[in-house]
């Protein structure tokens, strides 16, 4: 039963309907509503339903040069005892955000030193990982097999699925991770289990995994996809699909001196810079970007990307989440397609 306080601090009998229901004045039913916790839908302080989408998170731009010192202090500063993962949050400059890279998606820059392991766990959220300066002898073990990580190699470690990194080589190794984890704290069915031999133990090393998507290959796939240079990402192969239900992620190859067409959709796209450098446009802000480096397209942002030399990107974005909910609309020029 709700309880309202008296004026004196002792409790009070919530409103009676018959209360309620002789109410002279509008000011006066308000005043009977508000312990009930119930609120007049004639007039709320904010709509709950708008035309458009907000835009609510920015877009925004992250430098690995910066990133890669940060945590080469981080380094002397930081063991695997103190923290899980040794990593940089990317938090889009909103006010009040310390989290999320997007609406949806965060996005961290993450360092194992030489001769350290990181912890085995598994958790709800997808996450995955793209290498950017690693040498051999650095690698995950997922679900117990150990995949190597090199640069341009993307490993996925989709929902409830056991994850550690280990580093035998004799230099740092740095990549950049996306997670659903904003998604997941959205809507709360956040789990996380540590493994209990703190290290899971690699029973295989693996030739050949659907959780790692090794450069090479990537680049032999993009060398044979038909050229879509002015399609709106550009020319794309697809990494990991069905292996994460919440997130898509694909390869984008910019042909030099040719801009991909202007568009806007309502997913959220992390992109992270592989090869090249370049600039995009987002909302009619200019954002240049080199290798290794992060930027965010947050939903319904008109974007449009461009390299002189040409460059490779990976688009990670929540479109496959859009898309089963019916949520995913994009703007194609003037027309709208579904």
């Amino acid at each position: 039963m709700l309880i309202e306080q008296g004026g004196d601090g002792a409790a009070a009998a919530p409103p009676s309907p018959e209360r309620l229901a002789a109410a002279a004045s509008l000011p006066e039913l308000y005043g009977l509503l508000e312990p009930l916790s119930v609120g007049p839908g004639w007039a709320k302080p904010t709509p709950s339903i708008w035309p458009s989408p907000k835009e609510t998170f920015r877009p925004a731009h992250w430098d690995y040069a910066r990133a890669k010192a940060a945590l080469d202090a981080a380094g002397h500063l930081v063991d695997t005892k103190l923290a899980e993962r040794r990593n940089l949050i990317l938090a889009n400059p909103v006010e009040g955000n310390t989290y999320a890279t997007a609406r949806t998606l965060v996005a961290a820059y993450q360092m194992i030193l030489p001769g350290e392991q990181a912890r085995s766990h598994r958790h709800t959220p997808n996450a995955l990982r793209l290498i950017v300066d690693a040498e051999p002898g650095t690698y995950t073990v997922v679900d117990g097999e150990r995949l190597p990580m090199l640069p341009g190699d993307v490993l996925l470690t989709p929902n409830w699925r056991w994850h550690g990194h280990g580093n035998d080589s004799t230099a740092p190794a740095y990549w950049i991770d996306v997670l659903d984890a904003p998604l997941v704290q959205l809507l709360e069915p956040m789990f996380l289990e540590h493994h209990p031999e703190v290290y899971e133990p690699v029973r295989a090393n693996a030739e050949a995994s659907p959780m790692w998507f090794p450069w090479a290959e990537t680049q032999r796939r993009l060398d044979a996809a038909a050229p879509t240079p002015e399609g709106p990402w550009g020319t794309a192969v697809a990494l990991g699909d069905p292996a994460m239900e919440t997130i898509g992620l694909a390869m984008i190859r910019l042909s030099p001196g040719i801009a991909t067409a202007p568009h806007r959709t309502t997913a959220n796209n992390v992109f992270a810079v592989v090869q090249g450098e370049g600039e995009s446009s987002v909302d009619g802000e200019s954002i240049p970007w080199r290798r290794g480096d992060v930027f965010v397209v947050p939903a319904w942002r008109p974007q449009s990307h461009r390299s002189d030399d040409g460059a490779v990107l990976l688009r990670v974005t929540d479109e496959p989440a859009m898309a089963r909910l019916g949520f995913l609309r994009e703007t194609a020029g003037q027309g709208e397609i579904a």
